[in-house]
Parts: C-alpha cells; sequence; structure tokens
C-alpha cells in the first residue's frame, strides 16, 4: 500500500515540472491515442489517470496566472470584448 502512495506521489511532483504548454501537448495526444483506439484497455485506464493528472495540473497554472491578471488589474478583470470597446 505505501508503494502505491509512494508511486502516486512521485507521479504529481513529476507532473508538477512539466510546462502548460508540455501538459497540454501531451494531454493532446493522450486523447488522441484514446480517441482512435490505439490502447489496450489497461493503457487506456493509464492515460486516462494520466491525462486527469494533467488537467488538474493546467487548471493549477491557469488559476495561478488568472490571480496574478487580477493582482496587475487591479482586481478589475474585464472581458475582451468590454476590454477592446474601452480602448476604442
Amino acid at each position: 500500500m505505501s508503494k502505491k502512495l509512494s508511486a502516486e506521489a512521485a507521479t504529481t511532483a513529476a507532473a508538477a515540472n512539466v510546462s502548460f504548454e508540455e501538459a497540454m501537448a501531451e494531454l493532446a495526444q493522450l486523447v488522441a491515442q484514446m480517441e482512435a483506439g490505439q490502447l489496450p484497455l489497461e493503457a487506456s485506464v493509464a492515460a486516462y489517470a494520466r491525462g486527469s493528472e494533467l488537467v488538474k495540473l493546467c487548471a493549477a497554472q491557469l488559476e495561478k496566472v488568472e490571480s496574478q491578471v487580477k493582482v496587475l488589474e487591479g482586481d478589475m478583470l474585464k472581458p475582451f470584448e468590454q476590454a477592446a470597446e474601452a480602448e476604442q
């Protein structure tokens, strides 16, 4: 049981060192393989688990960037349409 927890912790730590772009590229590749039916059942389950980790990683990175933008914009984040109209 502890080996399983250690493996999960190692996988999570490895995923944390992946850039947003790398995670998105890997996720796209996993989705393409799964949609094409190229993977046996066990590999599909593993790919789904990895994809889930990548989605969580990307979401966390996006939330971090959004909070940074809010700080830079003085917490007055606007949709792009409104920002474009305000500049005209």
